[in-house]
């Protein structure tokens, strides 16, 4: 685009609003293919690594484009088991904090504050910035652990070096008080969740990275995106929906009038997907056990029959069920109270932001879009303020 059209009336030039279908960058990480719903990492369907992975070895396949060996798992999990632990200033603020703040707001000042104790914090080797991956993807699950304890004012765990990740970071929120079962969803929660094409928090994580700033600082980057309502935010909204709904006799009308009056239904709708979210198929399949386990059938009638209605009215617009509608379902049902729903999205996603900012290193050239200049005509005169 010339010079010249980077200056016109609001209005007058064409562009993708929110840069919908701009291609940012070549990517091996993972491939949405809305039209089909389908999603994969490193070309695997993610309903095989759901169901047969597990967060360690999805990890390291984001983060090194392959399946480990056995001893290259190994390795990565010790490593990983090894970073586990924040330090003892961050827990106090997460103590203090945690009565009044908001807990993405928490988790985005406790990540900033890992490099104050990490002398290899401002690594930019490619071996460095892989270790700092790592380190941030375990401490951002020790670190909302602390958060959803110390919001119940409740004793912060300290990990164990001889857990899974998955177990680790279920044990340091509920103390061992939870059927296995829910650390079987928990790990389907988080690989399912660990990548998702070029979606706005790892834009954000490497555009910073462009600028060859450091790996926490892209993943604090991403965590004030995903904070934002319409990406992370958006599980808490479709239970917050279900309680309003109340009764699953009330459900279809309540939708019924909620489309009438043009409110937007929560955990419906994608800017990809045109057909069913592969990842609330997975999810959907979890809730019909952990309900029945928790005793909150009502919450996945109320859904189901919220699904059917939309799906009816609007499935052939191509407005379907997301990840969102079902995992808060299963979340809430597992005792996590609907305010941490988004930081456990982090706790899966840093993931994703870790791996693109490697990739983003790697090849690097610093993003620098353009505006269209829609303001006062060029030239205008400095009026002094004597004379406004």
């Amino acid at each position: 685009m010339g010079e010249d059209k980077l200056v016109a009336k609001p209005g007058e030039v064409d562009f993708p609003q929110g840069m919908a279908g701009v291609v940012a960058r070549e990517s091996t990480k993972s491939f949405v293919n809305g039209q089909e719903g389908k999603l994969y990492y490193l070309g695997i369907p993610i309903e095989e690594l759901a169901k047969h992975s597990t967060f360690e070895e999805t990890a390291y396949l984001l983060l090194n484009d392959r399946l480990p060996t056995t001893e290259e798992l190994s390795t990565c999990t010790k490593k990983l088991s090894r970073h586990r632990e924040i330090p003892g200033a961050v827990i106090d603020f997460i103590t203090q904090a945690a009565p009044n703040d908001h807990p993405m707001a928490i988790l985005r000042t406790a990540v900033s504050m890992l490099s104050a104790f990490d002398s290899d914090s401002q690594a930019s080797d490619a071996e460095g910035l892989l270790n700092q991956a790592l380190k941030v993807i375990v401490k951002t699950a020790t670190i909302v652990a602390a958060i959803a304890r110390a919001r119940k004012g409740k004793t912060i765990i300290t990990p164990q070096p001889d857990r899974s990740h998955t177990e680790n970071f279920m044990h340091m929120m509920f103390a061992d008080e939870l059927d296995d079962y829910y650390t079987e969803v928990m790990e389907a929660i988080l690989i399912t969740h660990a990548d998702h094409g070029c979606n706005a928090s790892t834009f954000t994580s490497i555009v910073a990275t462009s600028s060859t700033s450091d790996m926490l600082s892209s993943v604090v980057a991403g965590i004030g995106s995903l904070k934002g309502p319409l990406h992370g935010g958006a599980n808490e909204r479709v239970m917050i929906m279900l309680d309003e709904i109340g009764d699953p006799k009330n459900a279809e009308a309540y939708i019924t009038n909620a489309v009438a009056e043009k409110r937007k239904i929560m955990g419906f709708g994608h800017r990809v997907y045109k057909t069913m979210d592969p990842r609330a198929s997975i999810l959907h399949e979890h809730a019909k056990e952990v309900v029945k386990r928790a005793g909150t059938e009502r919450y996945l009638q109320i859904a189901e029959i919220v699904q059917d209605t939309m799906i009816e009215k609007f499935g052939q617009a191509g407005i379907w069920p997301n990840v969102d509608f079902f995992s808060g379902v299963v979340m809430a049902s597992m005792g996590i109270e609907t305010a941490l729903f988004t930081p456990i999205f982090a706790v899966s996603r840093v993931v994703g932001w870790t791996a693109h900012v490697l990739e983003q290193r790697a090849d690097n050239r610093i993003f620098r879009p353009r505006f269209v200049y829609t303001g006062p005509d060029l030239e205008s005169k400095y009026v002094p303020i004597q004379d406004r």
